[in-house]
Protein backbone atom coordinates (compact mmCIF):
# COMPACT_ATOMS: atom_id res chain seq x y z
CA UNK A 1 0.00 0.00 0.00
CA UNK A 2 1.34 3.65 -1.29
CA UNK A 3 0.08 6.65 0.99
CA UNK A 4 0.32 9.57 -0.25
CA UNK A 5 2.01 12.29 2.81
CA UNK A 6 3.03 15.92 2.81
CA UNK A 7 4.84 18.21 5.56
CA UNK A 8 3.62 21.24 5.39
CA UNK A 9 4.74 24.39 7.71
CA UNK A 10 1.74 26.04 8.73
CA UNK A 11 1.19 29.56 10.28
CA UNK A 12 3.87 31.00 8.53
CA UNK A 13 4.68 32.00 4.61
CA UNK A 14 8.44 31.13 4.94
CA UNK A 15 9.54 27.51 5.04
CA UNK A 16 11.14 25.71 8.00
CA UNK A 17 9.51 28.20 10.42
CA UNK A 18 6.05 28.10 11.97
CA UNK A 19 4.71 24.56 12.64
CA UNK A 20 5.39 21.34 9.92
CA UNK A 21 3.06 18.68 10.20
CA UNK A 22 2.67 15.38 8.31
CA UNK A 23 -0.51 15.21 6.49
CA UNK A 24 -1.41 11.46 5.15
CA UNK A 25 -4.26 11.25 2.55
CA UNK A 26 -6.14 7.62 2.92
CA UNK A 27 -8.74 6.58 0.85
CA UNK A 28 -9.39 2.66 3.25
CA UNK A 29 -9.57 3.28 7.08
CA UNK A 30 -6.36 2.62 8.75
CA UNK A 31 -6.57 0.41 12.21
CA UNK A 32 -5.37 2.79 14.94
CA UNK A 33 -1.92 1.35 15.65
CA UNK A 34 -0.89 1.80 12.20
CA UNK A 35 -1.76 5.20 12.85
CA UNK A 36 -0.02 5.63 15.54
CA UNK A 37 3.44 4.00 14.25
CA UNK A 38 2.89 6.35 11.38
CA UNK A 39 3.03 9.52 13.48
CA UNK A 40 5.69 8.06 16.04
CA UNK A 41 7.47 7.31 12.20
CA UNK A 42 7.27 11.19 11.10
CA UNK A 43 7.81 12.33 14.77
CA UNK A 44 6.08 15.63 14.14
CA UNK A 45 4.21 17.11 17.11
CA UNK A 46 1.22 16.21 14.62
CA UNK A 47 0.59 13.76 11.65
CA UNK A 48 -3.26 14.28 9.93
CA UNK A 49 -5.22 11.80 8.39
CA UNK A 50 -7.42 12.87 5.97
CA UNK A 51 -9.95 10.19 4.49
CA UNK A 52 -12.84 10.45 1.92
CA UNK A 53 -15.92 9.63 3.09
CA UNK A 54 -17.45 8.20 0.58
CA UNK A 55 -16.56 5.62 -2.38
CA UNK A 56 -16.70 7.92 -5.24
CA UNK A 57 -15.51 10.83 -3.28
CA UNK A 58 -11.68 12.04 -4.40
CA UNK A 59 -9.31 14.93 -2.43
CA UNK A 60 -9.51 17.31 -5.53
CA UNK A 61 -13.81 16.95 -5.73
CA UNK A 62 -15.27 16.17 -2.00
CA UNK A 63 -16.41 19.03 0.20
CA UNK A 64 -16.90 16.82 3.53
CA UNK A 65 -13.59 14.56 4.81
CA UNK A 66 -12.78 12.74 7.84
CA UNK A 67 -9.93 14.07 9.81
CA UNK A 68 -7.91 12.59 12.75
CA UNK A 69 -4.94 13.85 14.42
CA UNK A 70 -1.91 11.93 16.36
CA UNK A 71 1.29 12.57 18.31
CA UNK A 72 4.19 10.74 18.45
CA UNK A 73 2.37 9.18 21.47
CA UNK A 74 -1.46 9.17 21.17
CA UNK A 75 -4.47 10.58 19.31
CA UNK A 76 -5.75 13.99 20.22
CA UNK A 77 -8.93 15.33 20.34
CA UNK A 78 -8.37 18.98 18.12
CA UNK A 79 -5.26 20.37 16.22
CA UNK A 80 -4.76 23.54 14.37
CA UNK A 81 -1.90 23.17 12.97
CA UNK A 82 -2.12 20.14 10.95
CA UNK A 83 -5.62 21.19 10.31
CA UNK A 84 -4.41 24.43 8.46
CA UNK A 85 -1.91 21.94 6.84
CA UNK A 86 -4.91 19.34 5.61
CA UNK A 87 -7.01 22.15 4.16
CA UNK A 88 -3.97 23.59 2.31
CA UNK A 89 -2.49 19.56 0.73
CA UNK A 90 -6.44 20.11 -0.55
CA UNK A 91 -6.80 23.72 -1.69
CA UNK A 92 -3.00 23.79 -3.17
CA UNK A 93 -1.89 20.52 -4.22
CA UNK A 94 -5.17 18.29 -4.70
CA UNK A 95 -6.57 21.27 -6.14
CA UNK A 96 -9.92 21.03 -4.45
CA UNK A 97 -12.30 22.93 -5.96
CA UNK A 98 -14.49 23.53 -3.45
CA UNK A 99 -14.38 27.58 -1.77
CA UNK A 100 -14.85 25.74 2.03
CA UNK A 101 -14.27 22.67 3.32
CA UNK A 102 -15.93 20.38 5.87
CA UNK A 103 -14.01 18.22 8.40
CA UNK A 104 -15.58 15.30 10.48
CA UNK A 105 -13.38 15.17 13.70
CA UNK A 106 -13.37 13.85 17.41
CA UNK A 107 -14.08 18.07 18.05
CA UNK A 108 -17.12 18.07 15.96
CA UNK A 109 -17.50 19.49 12.30
CA UNK A 110 -14.66 22.27 11.91
CA UNK A 111 -14.62 24.24 8.69
CA UNK A 112 -11.69 25.59 6.40
CA UNK A 113 -11.88 27.79 3.71
CA UNK A 114 -9.88 30.35 1.29
CA UNK A 115 -9.36 33.49 2.16
CA UNK A 116 -6.81 35.70 -0.49
CA UNK A 117 -3.50 33.73 0.23
CA UNK A 118 -4.50 32.64 4.12
CA UNK A 119 -6.44 29.91 4.96
CA UNK A 120 -9.40 30.63 7.57
CA UNK A 121 -10.09 27.91 10.24
CA UNK A 122 -13.63 27.70 11.62
CA UNK A 123 -12.85 26.46 15.07
CA UNK A 124 -15.07 26.24 18.42
CA UNK A 125 -14.09 28.70 20.96
CA UNK A 126 -13.02 27.83 24.51
CA UNK A 127 -12.86 29.53 27.38
CA UNK A 128 -10.59 29.55 30.29
CA UNK A 129 -11.73 30.33 34.24
CA UNK A 130 -10.34 31.27 37.35
CA UNK A 131 -7.73 28.81 38.42
CA UNK A 132 -6.28 28.71 41.68
CA UNK A 133 -2.54 29.38 41.54
CA UNK A 134 -1.61 27.76 44.65
CA UNK A 135 -2.97 23.96 43.50
CA UNK A 136 -0.46 24.13 40.38
CA UNK A 137 2.78 26.16 42.17
CA UNK A 138 4.93 23.73 41.56
CA UNK A 139 4.27 23.62 37.87
CA UNK A 140 3.62 27.48 36.97
CA UNK A 141 7.25 27.54 39.57
CA UNK A 142 9.08 25.07 36.79
CA UNK A 143 7.55 27.26 33.77
CA UNK A 144 8.57 30.59 34.51
CA UNK A 145 10.93 30.19 38.04
CA UNK A 146 10.46 33.79 39.65
CA UNK A 147 9.02 35.91 37.10
CA UNK A 148 5.71 37.75 38.57
CA UNK A 149 2.56 36.23 37.07
CA UNK A 150 -0.79 38.20 36.75
CA UNK A 151 -3.08 35.60 35.92
CA UNK A 152 -3.66 32.16 36.16
CA UNK A 153 -6.77 30.27 33.84
CA UNK A 154 -8.06 26.65 33.43
CA UNK A 155 -9.86 25.20 30.68
CA UNK A 156 -11.56 22.23 31.05
CA UNK A 157 -12.48 21.39 28.19
CA UNK A 158 -8.98 21.36 26.39
CA UNK A 159 -7.11 20.75 29.50
CA UNK A 160 -4.81 24.01 29.29
CA UNK A 161 -3.61 25.50 31.89
CA UNK A 162 -2.81 29.34 30.80
CA UNK A 163 -0.90 31.32 32.81
CA UNK A 164 -0.35 34.71 31.84
CA UNK A 165 3.25 37.08 32.69
CA UNK A 166 2.77 40.26 33.89
CA UNK A 167 2.89 42.64 31.73
CA UNK A 168 5.74 44.83 32.54
CA UNK A 169 7.98 42.25 30.79
CA UNK A 170 8.82 42.10 26.93
CA UNK A 171 9.01 39.24 24.55
CA UNK A 172 12.11 38.77 24.81
CA UNK A 173 11.58 37.56 28.88
CA UNK A 174 8.93 34.99 27.63
CA UNK A 175 11.36 33.65 24.68
CA UNK A 176 14.05 33.10 27.24
CA UNK A 177 12.05 30.58 29.45
CA UNK A 178 14.08 27.10 29.28
CA UNK A 179 11.79 24.64 31.43
CA UNK A 180 12.53 21.76 31.67
CA UNK A 181 9.56 19.43 30.32
CA UNK A 182 10.13 16.34 32.36
CA UNK A 183 9.92 18.44 35.60
CA UNK A 184 7.22 19.60 34.15
CA UNK A 185 5.26 16.06 34.22
CA UNK A 186 6.56 15.77 37.62
CA UNK A 187 5.45 19.10 38.80
CA UNK A 188 1.63 18.63 37.98
CA UNK A 189 0.07 17.27 41.13
CA UNK A 190 -3.51 17.97 39.89
CA UNK A 191 -3.30 15.45 37.13
CA UNK A 192 -6.07 17.22 34.97
CA UNK A 193 -3.25 19.53 32.61
CA UNK A 194 -2.36 17.88 29.16
CA UNK A 195 -1.02 21.24 27.90
CA UNK A 196 0.76 24.33 29.46
CA UNK A 197 0.42 28.35 27.54
CA UNK A 198 2.63 31.12 28.69
CA UNK A 199 1.34 33.97 27.32
CA UNK A 200 2.03 37.67 27.64
CA UNK A 201 0.47 41.07 26.31
CA UNK A 202 1.67 42.42 23.41
CA UNK A 203 3.29 46.00 23.76
CA UNK A 204 1.11 48.80 23.18
CA UNK A 205 3.30 50.20 20.01
CA UNK A 206 3.72 46.76 18.89
CA UNK A 207 3.01 44.54 16.08
CA UNK A 208 0.92 41.85 18.18
CA UNK A 209 -1.97 41.84 20.26
CA UNK A 210 -0.25 39.23 22.39
CA UNK A 211 2.74 36.50 22.39
CA UNK A 212 2.23 32.73 23.63
CA UNK A 213 4.66 29.68 24.04
CA UNK A 214 3.07 26.33 24.17
CA UNK A 215 4.15 23.07 26.17
CA UNK A 216 3.10 19.57 25.89
CA UNK A 217 4.69 17.19 27.41
CA UNK A 218 1.81 14.81 28.30
CA UNK A 219 1.28 14.59 25.04
CA UNK A 220 4.52 14.18 23.80
CA UNK A 221 5.54 17.22 22.86
CA UNK A 222 7.89 19.19 25.05
CA UNK A 223 7.31 22.76 22.80
CA UNK A 224 4.85 22.93 20.09
CA UNK A 225 5.89 25.91 17.45
CA UNK A 226 3.04 27.08 16.63
CA UNK A 227 -0.06 25.93 18.06
CA UNK A 228 -4.17 26.82 16.74
CA UNK A 229 -5.95 24.68 19.27
CA UNK A 230 -4.31 26.95 22.22
CA UNK A 231 -5.64 29.89 20.01
CA UNK A 232 -9.06 28.61 21.03
CA UNK A 233 -8.66 29.45 24.37
CA UNK A 234 -6.19 32.13 24.00
CA UNK A 235 -8.54 34.24 21.44
CA UNK A 236 -11.65 34.17 23.73
CA UNK A 237 -8.81 35.29 26.84
CA UNK A 238 -7.28 38.01 24.94
CA UNK A 239 -10.67 39.36 23.16
CA UNK A 240 -11.76 39.34 26.65
CA UNK A 241 -8.85 41.23 28.30
CA UNK A 242 -8.28 43.65 25.48
CA UNK A 243 -12.21 44.26 24.63
CA UNK A 244 -10.97 43.44 21.34
CA UNK A 245 -12.79 40.68 18.27
CA UNK A 246 -9.91 41.07 16.11
CA UNK A 247 -6.15 39.79 16.94
CA UNK A 248 -3.04 39.52 15.37
CA UNK A 249 -1.38 36.81 17.56
CA UNK A 250 2.56 35.57 17.50
CA UNK A 251 3.39 32.20 18.92
CA UNK A 252 7.56 32.80 19.57
CA UNK A 253 8.95 29.29 19.73
CA UNK A 254 12.36 29.37 18.28
CA UNK A 255 10.39 28.40 14.72
CA UNK A 256 7.68 31.39 15.20
CA UNK A 257 4.29 31.71 13.58
CA UNK A 258 1.43 34.10 13.34
CA UNK A 259 -2.56 33.92 13.54
CA UNK A 260 -5.24 36.31 12.54
CA UNK A 261 -7.44 35.62 15.06
CA UNK A 262 -11.04 36.75 14.89
CA UNK A 263 -13.69 36.11 17.90
CA UNK A 264 -17.22 35.23 16.80
CA UNK A 265 -20.63 35.68 18.88
CA UNK A 266 -21.01 32.53 18.18
CA UNK A 267 -19.50 30.49 19.83
CA UNK A 268 -16.99 30.24 17.64
CA UNK A 269 -13.39 31.54 16.72
CA UNK A 270 -11.88 31.88 12.81
CA UNK A 271 -7.93 31.73 12.95
CA UNK A 272 -6.85 32.83 9.88
CA UNK A 273 -2.65 31.52 8.77
CA UNK A 274 -0.62 30.56 6.04
CA UNK A 275 1.41 27.48 4.57
CA UNK A 276 4.24 26.56 3.08
CA UNK A 277 4.61 22.64 1.71
CA UNK A 278 7.96 21.75 1.99
CA UNK A 279 8.09 17.84 1.48
CA UNK A 280 5.95 15.21 -0.59
CA UNK A 281 6.21 11.33 -1.31
CA UNK A 282 4.80 8.46 -0.36
CA UNK A 283 4.44 6.33 2.83
CA UNK A 284 5.41 2.24 1.80
CA UNK A 285 3.02 -0.73 4.03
Amino acid sequence: MQIPVFTVDAFTNKPFCGNPAAVCLIEDELQDDICQKISSEMNLSETAFIKTLNSKDTFSSASHFGLRWFTPTREVPLCGHATLASAAVLFYIQKNSNSSLTFETLSGELYARLSGDHIVLDFPIHTATAQDPQEVKELIKTAVGDLAIQDVRYSNATKKLLVRLCDTYNRSVLESLKPDTESLMKSDSTGKVAGLIITLKGNQNGDYDFYSRYFSPWNGIPEDPVTGSAHTVLGSYWSEQLGKKEMLACQCSHRGGQLKIAVRGDGRVDMAGQTVTVLSGNLML
